[in-house]
């Protein structure tokens, strides 16, 4: 049905031609511009400035990046909203600023993309309460941090203290207290560090649309199997993208949950892991053995 109606199947059809280098900057230099200056602009503003019709703006933006128009918007305007917040000013100032109107809708938005409100942001998440555990695990202690959202950070060691350090030093002026919002939360990332499938718990995981799209890469990849960061680059649409996906799975706070330990160099190499490589080695070998997979 499909090639009749078209003429070509999809494997047949030219790939969307990409969006220069210098045409990206032009495009977040002019949302820049009209955010700062109070507006929102509309896609029809954006392939504008660009110098190309709407649909043939849409459909090269998301064979460059990987994400449409709004999305793109979406995440400059968080982005704005975050340095303006951060910088001092007043939530209503920020939101308007950041291309927000002022109603309760909005200001839910933010919250949405922060993680908590935009208040809270404000003050470096002062007043946001995380609970922690830690628990023992194949790969050593294991720490389990959550939110009222879901869970928000793991982290791997040898000793409690040196795990609650880096927790405080990751959310200073949160609120931390011993439990956690669900204990099967726990028991997920416990059974990841076994090399066993965890359920799938909610995150309490923020950052860029680039970042947010590599996390999600990376929980799609199966247990047992690894993928090289040239392919991690390529399942988000961005194959030359190999150091940024590699500094997203740097960044990523849920360790185990969010499988950053799957990727490996291109020679299927063991590359770093904040967590030391001798945990990556067995966290892959106990997934391949558990999964069915060769050793």
């Amino acid at each position: 049905m499909l090639r009749f109606m078209t003429g070509l199947a999809p494997a047949d059809r030219p790939a969307p031609a990409r969006i220069a280098a210098d045409d990206l900057r032009r495009l977040a230099a002019h949302i820049d511009q009209v955010l700062a200056e109070g507006g929102r602009p509309s896609v029809a503003s954006l392939a504008a400035a660009i110098g190309l019709p709407a649909g043939e703006f849409r459909r090269r933006l998301e064979a460059t990046i990987g994400i449409g128009p709004r999305a793109l918007l979406t995440g400059r305007q968080i982005a704005h909203l975050r340095e303006r917040l951060l910088a001092g000013d007043e939530v209503t100032d920020a939101l308007y600023a950041a291309g927000y109107g002022s109603s309760s809708r909005l200001y839910e938005r933010g919250q949405a993309a922060l993680g908590m409100t935009p208040g809270a942001y404000r003050r470096g998440g002062a007043g946001v309460a995380i609970g922690w555990t830690t628990v023992a695990s194949p790969l050593g202690l294991l720490l389990v941090a959550t939110t009222a959202h879901g869970v928000c950070a793991v982290y791997l060691g040898d000793d409690e203290a040196t795990l609650r350090d880096a927790l405080e030093a990751e959310f200073p002026r949160a609120t931390l207290s011993r439990g956690v919002a669900r204990q099967e939360w726990v028991e997920a990332a416990v059974a990841v560090a076994s090399g066993q499938a965890g359920e799938d718990v909610p995150l309490d995981l923020q950052g860029t649309a680039f970042q947010q799209r590599v996390w999600r890469a990376l929980r799609s990849i199966p247990r047992g199997q690894t993928r090289t960061y040239a392919e991690l680059a390529t399942m988000i649409g961005q194959p030359t993208a190999i150091r940024a996906a590699a500094r997203a799975c740097a960044t990523n706070k849920v360790s185990l949950l969010v499988p950053c330990h799957r990727v490996v160099g291109s020679n299927a190499s063991l590359t770093g892991y904040r967590w030391g490589m001798e945990r990556k080695r067995r966290l892959i070998e106990m997934e391949r053995q558990s999964s069915g997979g060769l050793p």
